[in-house]
């Protein structure tokens, strides 16, 4: 295959998601990360990550398709396939997610994400910027990367467009309350990096590659 027959296959081997990332801490110790993509190879969907105070690590997935997908890119100790409903109205989202009652309110944004919408978004979702952006993400935000290896010899690169805060954040699971907003602490360790330490939702572009080629 010649040089650009080699570039073409490289990038029909990269997979992209445009959607958004929340993530927070609770106070009974339980981490949430919540993935909902509008655009993105298995279409529009959502998907919920936990880890529970003891360290034990949960996918919820909407389909087996996409459940294969995540769980084949990140690392958890189970995997359930269960209907993901995002509902969004003005500031407030609330998730029903299986076994999962999650509500949050978004608040204003700050410097970070104001400068982050100030990145025009066709440079804010090349893998090139990712590369730019991971000793800052790093240094502003503890545990953040933009880039690294994931599962089954993929790479990936996170792209930002805008950061907002967590106002206020309830929780249910399995019927019972898992406690106020706090930090995502420690770091979650589904993949190579942690949502930010604060509550919040990035907009945010990722990209697969599924194979180092």
């Amino acid at each position: 295959m010649n040089r650009i027959g080699d570039v073409r296959a490289s990038r029909r081997r990269r997979l992209r998601f445009d959607g958004w990332i929340a993530g927070t801490g609770t106070s009974s110790g339980t981490r949430i990360v919540l993935g909902h993509w509008r655009r993105s190879p298995f279409g529009t969907f959502s998907d919920v990550m936990l880890e529970h105070a003891d360290g034990t690590r949960l996918l919820l997935a909407p389909t087996q398709e996409t459940a294969d997908f995540v769980s084949g890119t990140y690392a958890f100790d189970a995997v359930r396939v269960v209907a993901v409903e995002v509902d969004v109205a003005h500031d407030t989202w609330t998730v029903r997610a299986g076994p999962l009652r999650l509500r949050f309110t978004v608040g204003r944004r700050g410097p970070l994400g104001l400068l982050l919408r100030a990145v025009p978004a066709v440079i804010a979702r090349q893998p090139a910027w990712s590369v730019v952006t991971d000793w800052p993400a790093r240094t502003l935000l503890s545990g953040v990367r933009t880039r690294g290896s994931a599962g089954a010899g993929r790479r990936e690169w996170y792209g930002a467009q805008d950061l907002r805060p967590l106002r206020a954040v309830s929780a249910v699971f399995e019927g019972t309350d898992l406690g106020s907003m706090a930090p995502v602490v420690p770091p979650v360790r589904f993949g190579f990096g942690s949502v930010p330490r604060e509550p919040g939702i990035a907009r945010i572009t990722t990209t697969v590659a599924l194979d180092p080629g």
